[in-house]
């Protein structure tokens, strides 16, 4: 018997190989081969990576540092990256701007001045930095090769601070905050969630009114009362973690609700009461048992509840009570977009907007894809 299992093993003929390893494969194996068929997921996830990959090597990728200022070219339009110059055809450069002042607004109007032409290079020798506050640098992953040059691909801002710098900088914060909320938030909703479905009784009833009355209460509000509350003497960093407790202190009554409904279903389960026969304590079973027999719906409550978190944040930063100067997030870098007359005159001010709504859909494909792969079995 285990001869013909061994030659079937190894039978390189096609279906019945595969329709074997279908059936000895992990939960895990199965979601991932179905993960990946979902093709707008697939992409979502390679955005994100290259966003987070982004985010954690902040200082090397941005060209300049979030606070560098050029006076003389405030709000100052994106520069287009160029390979021809005079029709010959040349290494990427970007050309200056020449300002005048209009004496009928009174604005200062930019125009490209040919004479004014700066090579962009990668690995290239800038501004000094300390990576992640521990290692010395001045090497950025791209930037302008000519002494006195600039380049704002995404242009400056009403103080002449480069955008794309400030929104590469920002995005750490942003994202970060979405993976430490949700880890908290999901570290409080099994718990509690599991509690409330596994014990029942007065136990049960407590955590779920305290579940009714978070749900009850505006987000928004709450958010700003509990942020507002925030010591004006307390750290950069003190604040950081300050907001990311407040979305979590408020985000897992979802999570738990979720994990009680599961634990429900589950609790009466021939394999719990075998847990229970074989003298394990309650907090184990839950950990040990229940938890991971519908981790695959957790992970795509995670998936979806991080652009949660990120808006959360981005809304917070944006009314002025999250983080706040001289970091920055891409909630902060919004304040500026609040003046109508900035917005028509300068659009390039939104695209922090743009990419908050880059990573709110990434997530969502991810989350889908899960969705869909959470039970493999289902074609």
């Amino acid at each position: 018997m285990s001869a013909d299992v061994a030659i079937a093993v190894k039978d390189p003929s096609g279906p019945d190989q595969l329709q074997e390893q279908y059936f000895i494969a992990s939960q895990w194996q199965l979601v991932w081969r179905k993960f990946r068929r979902h093709h707008l997921a697939v992409l979502g996830m390679s955005v994100l990576a290259v966003l987070y990959l982004v985010a954690v090597f902040a200082e090397f990728f941005a060209p300049y540092d979030k606070l560098l200022r050029n006076t003389d070219l405030r709000f100052a339009p994106p520069q287009r990256i160029r390979v021809f110059h005079e029709g010959r055809l040349t290494a990427p450069f970007v050309y200056g701007y020449t300002t005048e002042r209009n004496l009928e607004t009174f604005r200062e109007e930019f125009t490209v001045d040919q004479s004014q032409r700066f090579r962009i290079g990668l690995f290239v020798r800038g501004g000094e930095y300390r990576l992640w506050g521990l290692f010395k640098s001045d090497l950025h992953f791209f930037g302008t090769r000519d002494e006195g040059g600039y380049v704002y691909l995404f242009g400056t801002e009403r103080l002449g601070r480069d955008v794309l710098s400030r929104i590469v900088i920002a995005s750490r914060i942003s994202l970060s905050v979405g993976l430490v909320g949700v880890f908290i938030a999901f570290i409080l909703g099994c718990l509690l969630g599991g509690l409330s479905g596994y014990l029942g009784g007065w136990v049960d009833n407590v955590i779920q009114r305290v579940v009714e009355i978070l749900i009850s209460v505006p987000t928004i509000p709450l958010w700003l009362a509990l942020s507002a509350a925030l010591p004006a003497t307390w750290s950069i960093v003190a604040v950081y973690f300050g907001i990311t407790v407040i979305l979590s202190l408020i985000g897992w009554t979802g999570l738990a609700r979720v994990v009680r409904g599961k634990l429900l279903e589950l609790r009466e389960a021939d394999f719990v009461l075998a847990a229970r026969i074989a003298g394990k304590q309650e907090l184990p079973i839950i950990r040990q048992h229940l938890l991971p027999s519908f981790a695959s719906y957790l992970v795509v409550d995670i998936s979806l509840r991080i652009p949660g978190m990120i808006l959360g944040e981005t809304a917070l930063s944006f009314l002025g009570f999250g983080i706040r100067p001289p970091a920055v997030s891409l909630g902060s870098l919004l304040i500026d977009s609040q003046n109508v007359a900035t917005l028509t005159t300068h659009p390039w001010m939104l695209l922090p907007a743009l990419l908050v709504i880059v990573i709110v859909l990434c997530f969502n494909f991810v989350g889908d894809g899960l969705r869909d792969s959470a039970d493999p079995y289902h074609q």
